[in-house]
């Protein structure tokens, strides 16, 4: 039995799997050594750091090319069937047609990056659909580059010289016990089937979210190195569930950068170095905070410690997030660049390079670090810090005590993760810049069993965790008050979205995009309550002028705190309408035309729609904001020219 089934289909299907990763990372080991000019400043350790990472996105992409192969050499039937010649021959095209496609647009790639700086994606074939020269420019690249097609030609030669098929039978004898044989076989399967699905996924749990190209930032310096972390197949298969960009030209370029441009210039005072912590709260909608509902006389929300808090900071009564996931409010808070269309990480252009506070202050001699209490790599968190510069990362990975304060599902619960994060920014080198996205109020919508009756039930399952994060939120800052850091930094409080909303003028495409943003700092900045708008993507311009800030930087949102804004705006993406709200109006555009306008300060639960006319510069304002960001994610334009 041993022998038969070291011969059997699910082995000999496991040693051609191994074979094409083997394949995958000789490619990337030779497009290494043959472009060593575009990972310049790559150690040996770091490299690899790139090599391990990149086996994730190849198992995921042979995964997929060798679907059909497996499921063949995987079926619960008798073994002399799937060892029948033609069978064999059939699964073995089924393997070795997809690969030896996957490898060869895998080798093309390591010609065609040096011309577009990222690796191909769906969008090519947008690109590049009325050229009729392509297959003439294909040929001409393979002898000029012919040092890759030999290789391809290498790549082709082993994997079909050392693939293995199943040994045909030596005999056709009975199976001597079914029952045992069909349990074996129909348990291989699930197992496979359940492994598979884990790999496809590129990784384990219910709030892992499949892997994405902005995944690779997780194992990269720069986001140049994701060429070598990520494989073609990878790159063309996932791009595919995002949607390709078309650019508008709703305006020419001189006339579009008048308008509106991204592209800001620094202070022209000295630079205060204070420390920087901004706190994104999961989930915390601005109906749950009492402080934002005072006019409602039969309401109190959730929050009494915030409440406080924000009596003592600078508020806006109407602040927007600019996306309604979590995924989207660290590029919103962190870089300034807003959710529109699809979330920036999910998008074929999540590899750009970008900035954020985190890579403007760490440029000017501050510490800098991310904190997540959910098991490191959960939601792309610690890819995208990476990649916008935060030199250290914190998550369930590197906390003391996780199998002790773990909810059982998420992450670390708030109260005891607040207070590490205190503690650790207490041994940091000052200047530092940290931030901190909780998860408490997240579902499964928990709280610690010591916390079950303590705060108020609500009227929807997130509402005592909303006083149980509060309350985390008092004990963070009654620590952070007796340390010497706290009298001079600067809290930046927000939430990453909305969650589950009863109030009826939090209900529509306004309340659903309402959530806190305030600074608090009290030894340099009086508390007020300003009468403009605010978005998420105000925060980077507004701390990095706060502070001076001398040098250019890049970013959607404009500076709400030391200045009235240029652009009395907020801009967000409601699909499948583009949103832009003024300190009155809220105006709805498909692209092309205005949908809908309200003034929702009269009617706050948008019931009475105007006229579709709308002040010209409020909708040139839009127009040019969403063609600055289409053109920019296509061009690869997200830091200061």
């Amino acid at each position: 039995m041993g022998s038969k089934f070291r011969n059997h289909p699910w082995v000999c299907a496991i040693s051609n799997l191994l074979l094409v990763m083997a394949l995958y990372t000789l490619s990337r080991l030779f497009f290494f050594a043959v472009s060593p000019d575009l990972f310049p400043y790559s150690t040996p350790a770091h490299q690899w750091e790139m090599l391990l990472g990149g086996w994730r996105f190849d198992l995921t992409a042979v995964l997929y090319l060798s679907c059909a192969y497996l499921l063949l050499m995987l079926l619960p039937i008798p073994l002399a069937w799937r060892q029948n010649a033609v069978y064999q021959s059939v699964a073995k095209w089924l393997f070795l047609i997809p690969n030896l496609l996957g490898l060869a647009v895998n080798s093309i790639d390591m010609v065609y990056v040096r011309f577009t700086d990222r690796r191909t994606t769906i969008t090519f074939f947008d690109e590049f659909r009325n050229d009729g020269n392509l297959l003439a420019v294909f040929a001409q690249g393979m002898v000029q580059y012919w040092y890759v097609t030999l290789f391809a030609v290498l790549l082709f030669v082993l994997l079909i010289g050392l693939f293995r098929k199943s040994p045909m039978p030596n005999d056709q004898s009975p199976i001597t016990n079914p029952w045992w044989f069909y349990l074996r076989e129909v348990l291989l399967f699930l197992a496979s089937a359940y492994l598979m699905v884990i790999g496809m996924r590129g990784g384990f749990g219910a709030y892992t979210r499949p892997i994405t190209l902005s995944n690779a930032l997780q194992y990269t310096n720069r986001p140049q190195e994701t060429l070598l972390v990520l494989n073609t197949p990878f790159c063309l298969m996932r791009s595919t569930e995002g949607r390709t960009y078309t650019e508008p030209n709703y305006f020419p370029e001189p006339e579009l950068a008048a308008i509106m441009t991204p592209c800001r210039e620094g202070q022209k005072i000295s630079m205060r170095p204070l420390n920087v912590v901004v706190l994104i709260l999961e989930s915390f909608s601005t109906e749950y905070i009492g402080f934002y509902n005072r006019e409602a006389t039969d309401y109190t929300g959730y929050t009494p410690f915030l409440d406080s808090l924000l009596t003592q900071s600078v508020t806006w009564p109407y602040s927007f997030a600019a996306g309604r996931k979590s995924i989207d409010a660290m590029p919103s808070v962190l870089s300034s660049i807003p959710m529109l269309i699809d979330p920036y990480v999910v998008t074929p252009y999540s590899t750009n390079a970008v900035s954020s506070i985190a890579d403007c202050l760490g440029g000017k001699g501050y510490t800098t670090a991310f904190f997540h209490g959910a098991p490191n790599g959960s939601m792309g968190f610690q890819a995208y810090a990476r990649s916008a510069g935060f030199q250290q990362y914190y998550g369930m990975d590197e906390y003391p005590d996780a199998k002790r304060d773990y909810d059982g599902t998420w992450a670390i619960w708030d109260e005891p993760f607040l207070q590490y994060y205190a503690r650790t920014m207490s041994a940091m080198p000052e200047p530092f810049m940290t931030a901190v996205f909780t998860a408490s109020s997240h579902h499964p919508f928990k709280v610690p069993e010591p916390y079950t009756h303590a705060f108020p039930q609500g009227t929807h399952p997130i509402h005592p965790c909303i006083g149980y994060s509060d309350h985390a939120l008092r004990q963070f800052f009654a620590y952070a008050e007796t340390q010497p850091w706290f009298d001079h930094t600067l809290f930046v409080i927000t939430a990453d979205h909305t969650n589950q909303l009863t109030r009826p003028e939090y209900m529509n495409a306004l309340g659903l995009y309402r959530v806190p943003v305030a600074f608090y700092c009290p030894a340099a900045l009086p508390a007020a309550q300003r009468t403009d708008v605010v978005s998420q993507t105000d925060i980077m311009p507004s701390v990095l002028s706060f502070l001076g800030y001398d040098k250019p930087y890049f970013a959607f949102g404009e500076d709400a705190l030391t200045a009235s804004k240029q652009h009395n705006y907020a801009v967000c993406y409601n699909h499948p309408l583009f949103q832009i709200m003024s300190d009155s109006l809220l105006v709805q555009f498909d692209g092309e035309k205005v949908t809908a306008v309200y003034n929702y300060r009269t009617d706050p639960t948008l019931q009475q729609p105007l006229s579709t006319e709308v002040p010209e510069p409020m909708l040139d304002y839009l127009k040019a904001y969403i063609q600055q960001y289409i053109h920019r994610m296509i061009t690869n334009q997200l830091t200061y020219e």
